[in-house]
């Protein structure tokens, strides 16, 4: 015997089941301003190729940044944008990928969290530490990371199964590390 659900409860049914198998890409520029960024994952391009992927919902955190892509919901893809929020731990909870600015920060909370990460690297900033950390988390195996102009091309050909997990709560070892990179300690 199928049991018929009111009406109300059987389309929230459909929503929670179509919701299970979404995937979400969170996109973050911390405090700063990545324009660039947010104009490489908000192109129709990039929405193309995302929808693509498999992903159907797009958070964009874009911080202080004058280009703000304007929020849309169409049946395959929801396109959220934000400035800041009081905590991310519910967007990177939520996430399937995070594409980050390369900020010590972002990096170590996402990270932390256990999500698949890609660092894209602000070219414009000079003396770019950013790089040196992307390089080394990349080579331990627990992030990918590119530029602007290269992120289409690594969406389409990495494999998230191949990132290694960060080792959770040990700060004092990636403020070591961080030192090191910018050169405070040898």
């Amino acid at each position: 015997m199928i049991t018929q659900l009111p009406l109300p409860a059987a389309l929230k049914r459909m929503e929670l089941e179509r919701n299970r198998y979404r995937k979400c890409l969170f996109v973050t520029v911390g405090t700063t301003s990545f324009d660039e960024l947010i104009a490489c994952v908000s192109a129709p391009d990039s929405l193309e190729l995302l929808e693509n992927l498999g992903y159907s919902r797009l958070v964009l955190q874009i911080g202080r940044g004058s280009l703000v892509p304007e929020a849309v919901s169409t049946e395959s893809l929801a396109l959220e944008v934000y400035r800041y929020k009081t905590s991310l731990e519910d967007d990177l909870r939520r996430a399937d990928l995070v594409i980050s600015h390369a900020g010590a920060g972002s990096c170590l909370e996402t990270l932390e969290k256990g999500k698949p990460l890609i660092v894209v690297i602000n070219d414009k900033l000079m003396n770019n530490h950013q790089l040196e950390l992307a390089k080394q988390l990349h080579k331990e195996g627990h992030l990918f990371y590119c530029s602007c102009s290269t992120l289409p091309g690594l969406l389409q050909s990495m494999d998230l199964s191949t990132l290694k997990c960060f080792p959770p709560g040990q700060p004092e070892k990636f403020s070591a590390f961080l030192d090191k990179v910018v050169g405070l300690q040898k």
